[in-house]
């Protein structure tokens, strides 16, 4: 049968290589996205995959965005939260509207995308949510006080969602990328990033497509064994136990 993935900030980057990822394995795919109306269209353009616009951390929003994906491709099986902000700064100098929004968009959209999705996949007993996360949420990082705790966080609610919905046919799992060559990386400075490059064991960032990878393994209906796991992606630059 034909499953129905949405996948959040799924016209760019690492969100556009996993949208494009299930959209070649033939998944009907929508892909949500929050205000780059022109890259959106571009995106719809190039690869016929159908796009949404909400806000992920808008809780009404995102319930209706989810009636609306829906209403046009049918019930969703398959949810990788991918949208993110950053709004880097040291603690000392970090404002309010800093942590809240980072806080809104990073973590509380698991809320606003899980809670309007799980009901229907509880009833139909299948189910795949993946949650990108991080290596700043496994290791924090300096400068990302909001942005590493939101990912730790999302590596916490995997963990509780997958024991509670684990008897359903539902699996809640994280990927947690390392460096990876996007616009946002390759926004760093020049001397910056070589510096980050360095210090990967295997010599290079990471691309959207391996991350890609992790995610359609998770979703696939023979991964059903793996769930409340965090899959590092990060050529070696931390390893967990």
């Amino acid at each position: 049968m034909t499953r129905t993935v949405i996948v959040t900030g799924g016209t760019r980057g690492i969100g556009a290589a996993i949208s494009m990822a299930f959209h070649n394995a033939g998944y009907q795919v929508a892909a949500n996205y929050a205000g780059n109306d022109a890259a959106a269209h571009a995106f719809k353009a190039e690869t016929g995959i159908a796009v949404f616009k909400w806000d992920v951390g808008d809780f009404a929003a995102s319930a209706q965005g989810v009636q609306a994906v829906e209403a046009a491709l049918g019930p969703v099986d398959t949810l990788v939260n991918n949208a993110g902000i950053t709004r880097d700064v040291m603690l000392h100098k970090m404002s309010v509207d800093a942590w809240r929004d980072v806080m809104r968009v990073d973590l509380d959209s698991l809320f606003n995308m899980c809670r309007p999705l799980i009901e229907g996949m509880r009833e139909r007993g299948f189910g795949r949510i993946i949650n990108i996360a991080s290596i700043n949420g496994q290791k924090g990082q300096m400068g990302q006080t909001n942005y590493s705790a939101a990912k730790s966080g999302m590596i916490g609610f995997t963990k509780a969602l997958a024991q509670e919905v684990a008897r359903k046919g539902i699996t809640v799992n994280c990927v947690a990328p390392g460096y990876i060559n996007t616009e946002m990386v390759q926004a760093v400075p020049e001397d910056v990033l070589k510096g980050i490059v360095s210090s990967i064991p295997v010599g290079r960032l990471g691309t959207p497509e391996e991350i890609a990878h992790c995610v359609t393994f998770l979703a696939d209906e023979k991964s059903g064994f793996i769930t409340g796991a965090t899959l590092t992606a990060n050529g070696a630059q931390y390893i967990t136990g």
